[in-house]
């Protein structure tokens, strides 16, 4: 007997005498019923790999060894995704330091990023970093359902009828500023719409006494808590670093300085028009507690954030391109002519909001100079998407989503002629956001975390641009800025100097 046959023989008396001891059976049957198992076990296993073997992982961009992409992320991070993108199309991985990045390039590849329920991709474990800044108890340092309560407090400080009231608080702010430039100089526009939004957010959301009465602290601090937001800082936000610790030490200290506020206000028993008032009246629908000091202290100091960041750069950005573009200018000039015909010299919420050229303008220096360069999810079950070009991939859990409105707004298949300055492309009739379909446009994000402060963001910056431009001529006279992609907030490089010139009478 060959070793062969003595293999089935031992094979087929340990079946014998194990599985089926109690069945009568010839050794033919033996033999079939273990070649039969045996395929049965082969299918199984073809299936099962077949099966794994179909879920199609995006490519990787190659990277080097251990550090990963790490090093051209810190240096250049729309490079990095404008290599990732040549080399591998709209979705591809990267492992930066332990973890694995997944871009997502265009609104095709996007849906699942902005519309996906918290327990398939959530924000909370990608923005840890925010922690140290916002302090403890608030955004992303508390569960989901916490956080949706803590959003729809925002949401009602927000609501148009406050913003009707802060639209009269942004013009007053923009007046008395304006009113201190001289009749004719130069100036670094870029510092002072800085202190101009920080001073209309401060009146609007932090609330009279920190305007009035702790304005320079505050800002100081404030000024503290955002050089503390570093690149390094999303992987390690607890480094003791210098610029860490000052960010610690100004939350303490806003912290301090708030809760002497709040306790003053609810002890004199005075209610203020801002977003302040707004979260100190809140209460949680799921417990009825009102928010601890800690509480209201960061979720003002996460609005300020949100919005002074945006509307400060954003301001800067629409000045430059105006200032570049005398066509635009023009009718931006001959808009407000008209509206001040039609409705009178004096701003307010209605008014600003039939500023329709305004407002293409300040969508288009968005879409080319979005705040945030990125936006990022954790993916906690696996999806997949499907390229323009119909390649479909499996997103693998464990890994980080990134979109980037910087890189989308640059898209030739959705945008003509991307990198021109055409605020047309948003009026009607062309409309290429909507064209392209949806989160063509996400400078304010989008699906289930839009922006909530976008109307205050676009009232601030009509306010203060119809003021600017009624009664000053102005001209930039350093180059035109580049984008600073070292911070979170992408800004300006440099600084930017304009040439100022009051109008002998303001326009009429």
């Amino acid at each position: 007997m060959s070793s062969l046959e003595e293999q089935v023989e031992r094979e087929l008396h340990f079946l014998q005498g194990r599985w089926l001891q109690d069945i009568p059976l010839d050794r033919t049957v033996l033999l079939c019923v273990l070649v039969l198992l045996t395929a049965v076990v082969l299918a199984t296993s073809l299936s099962i790999w077949r099966f794994f073997s179909s879920k199609k992982h995006p490519p990787m961009l190659p990277t080097i060894p251990l550090v990963g992409g790490m090093v051209k992320f810190a240096a250049d991070p729309i490079g990095l995704m404008s290599t990732g993108h040549k080399l591998c199309g709209d979705v591809f991985s990267v492992r930066l330091l332990h973890r694995k990045f997944t871009f997502l390039i265009g609104p095709e590849v996007s849906g699942h990023f902005f519309r996906a329920p918290e327990k398939e991709v959530s924000q909370k474990e990608v923005y840890q970093f925010n922690v140290p800044t916002f302090g403890p108890g608030v955004v992303f340092d508390v569960d989901y359902p916490v956080r949706m309560e803590q959003f729809r407090f925002l949401v009602d400080g927000l609501k148009q009828v406050k913003l009707r009231s802060y639209v009269a608080d942004m013009v007053r702010e923009a007046e008395a500023h304006f009113a201190k430039w001289g009749v004719e100089g130069v100036i670094d526009l870029k510092k002072d719409l800085a202190d101009l939004i920080i001073a209309t957010a401060s009146r609007t959301l932090l609330g009279r006494e920190a305007r009035e009465q702790m304005f320079e602290k505050v800002s100081d601090l404030l000024h503290d808590l955002d050089q503390g937001m570093l690149p390094i800082s999303f992987f390690f936000p607890y480094l003791p670093i210098p610029a860490h610790k000052k960010r610690d030490e100004a939350n303490k200290e806003l912290r301090r300085l708030f809760s002497r506020v709040i306790t003053n206000r609810r002890a004199a028993n005075i209610s203020e028009n801002d977003l302040l008032q707004t979260f100190i009246e809140a209460t949680y629908k799921s417990s009825g507690r009102h928010l601890t000091d800690g509480e209201i202290t960061g979720l003002l100091i996460a609005a300020l954030f949100a919005g002074q960041h945006t509307s400060s750069v954003t301001s800067l950005w629409v000045s430059a391109h105006l200032c570049s573009e005398p066509k635009w200018l023009a009718r931006v000039v001959e808009e407000q002519k008209r509206i001040i015909a039609e409705h009178g010299a004096a701003l307010n919420f209605d008014v600003l909001s039939k500023m329709d050229d305004l407002h293409l303008v300040i969508k288009e220096t968005l879409r080319l100079h979005p705040p945030l360069m990125m936006l990022m999810r954790y993916v906690h079950s696996d999806f997949t998407v499907t390229t323009a070009e119909g390649t479909s991939y499996v997103i693998p859990k464990g890994h980080v989503i990134v979109t980037s409105p910087y890189y989308a707004h640059r898209l030739e298949r959705i945008y003509r002629d991307p990198l021109s300055f055409d605020p047309e492309r948003f009026a009607p009739g062309r409309e290429e956001d909507k064209v392209g379909g949806a989160f063509s446009y996400i400078a304010f994000g989008g699906g289930r975390h839009g922006c909530l402060g976008e109307n205050f963001g676009y009232m601030q910056i009509k306010a203060i641009w119809s003021i600017l431009i009624r009664n000053f001529e102005l001209e930039l006279v350093s180059s035109f800025p580049g984008s600073d992609f070292r911070s979170f907030v992408v800004g300006p490089t440099g600084s930017c100097a304009f040439r100022y010139k009051r109008r002998a009478t303001p326009l009429a």
